[in-house]
């Protein structure tokens, strides 16, 4: 309403100022010498107003919204209804390619014999992208846990993605160690609790589960883990992952905690034609 008041008050001003910038100019001399006939006070606002029309206008306008301050903050709905318009548009375009990139990257996400995997023999795959300092990812990890353990038909795959800080690197490195995969769900749940992980939370969680800290550390720095490591970053940029936590089901993709999106991508793959006697995940139709 505010704005509909607005649009016929400019549009009066605009006519208080007919001329063009061109016309303004060639009438100039016209304008003094009528401004000589007009008395001292007069004289000085119709200077202004003519040979400074956008000035005037300026003026008018900023009484205008003191008036109406209402204008003001309906404008700035606008600006922000239009930029979560074009950033929705943006991430439907992503999710889209993430898709469309997911059949491609099968075997990369979901049979890389190098990831920890929860229920390896299940039928039904769920892959996640997580940080162990992710404020998100910790919201989830209860829930992920009860999956696990409650549903053996689920097989879960852990992608280590460090993207918050050297203590997320180091926790992901040892995680992907010998020791460290077969106490994965162990170092999942006491590294999750910790808010935030830091390294001496690693190395309590370590002694607490019997592991040699120093050097599960030492072997954490093998080329190898850190290769792995940079192939998970690729797969995130190639499915166009804005950050932790990201979950694959199929061919869909669950950004974020959305643990009742994750159940029902999951129902969807239960129900359809996902689900494979070998395990695998087909493409639905």
């Amino acid at each position: 309403m505010a704005m509909k008041l607005l649009i016929p008050a400019l549009a009066a001003l605009l006519t208080a100022f007919p001329m063009s910038a061109c016309q303004k100019s060639a009438s100039t001399t016209a304008d003094l010498a009528a401004v000589e006939n007009q008395a001292p006070s007069a004289r000085k606002i119709s200077f202004v107003e003519r040979l400074n029309p956008d000035v005037a206008f300026g003026e008018k306008v900023r009484s205008y919204l003191l008036e109406h301050p209402e204008v003001i903050e309906e404008a700035v709905e606008r600006l922000q209804q239009s930029k979560d318009a074009a950033e929705a548009k943006a991430h439907d375009a992503e999710m889209i390619a993430a898709r469309s990139a997911i059949p491609k990257l099968r075997q990369a996400l979901e049979r890389d014999p190098r990831d920890f995997v929860a229920n390896p023999n299940g039928a039904i795959t769920v892959v996640e992208f997580f940080d162990y300092n992710c404020g998100y990812c910790k919201l989830a990890a209860p829930e992920i846990l009860r999956m696990i353990e409650q549903d053996p038909d689920i097989r879960f795959v852990f992608k280590e993605w460090p993207i918050f800080g050297e203590a997320s690197d180091s926790a992901a490195r040892i995680s992907l160690t010998s020791a460290g995969k077969a106490n994965g769900l162990k170092l999942y749940k006491a590294w999750m609790a910790e808010k935030p992980l830091n390294e001496a939370a690693i190395d309590r969680s370590l002694a607490a589960a019997g592991l040699n800290s120093e050097k599960l550390r030492a072997d954490s720095q093998s080329p190898e883990i850190t290769k792995q490591l940079a192939d998970v970053r690729d797969l995130a940029i190639a499915l166009k992952l804005r950050g932790t936590p990201a979950f694959i089901v199929g061919d869909q993709v669950v950004p974020g905690a959305d643990m009742k999106s994750l159940a029902a991508a999951i129902a969807t793959a239960r129900r359809g034609d996902l689900k494979r006697p070998d395990g695998g995940i087909a493409k639905a139709g």
